[in-house]
């Protein structure tokens, strides 16, 4: 899973591990701190691979285009197949 700092919490982190999910999140610049003036108390810092991480970028670009179509921004449609249908569309659009 990659995700933004947003989602930096060992709360969070203990729920993916316990799933036996690999995370790539950056730590917030307090935990950070926090960690440091613990010492040795505070752990090693958690996992992150920034090689991974700049992937992330290519998923907000996709979501940013597909919110281009108004239809999937302000989701008219009522049912979760025509909204599936039009992602679909906007997606096959954006291919071609």
């Amino acid at each position: 899973m990659i995700a933004d700092k947003g989602y930096s919490s060992r709360a969070i982190r203990a729920h993916l591990r316990r799933r036996g999910i690999r995370a790539t999140i950056p730590e917030r610049r307090d935990q950070r701190d926090g960690r440091a003036r613990r010492g040795r108390a505070g752990g090693r810092p958690p996992a992150f691979d920034p090689v991974i991480y700049k992937r992330r970028n290519v998923v907000e670009r996709c979501f940013n285009r597909l919110k281009q179509f108004r239809a999937i921004a302000t989701r008219y449609d009522k049912t979760a197949l025509s909204y599936q249908a039009m992602i679909d569309l906007a997606t096959l659009t954006l291919w071609l």
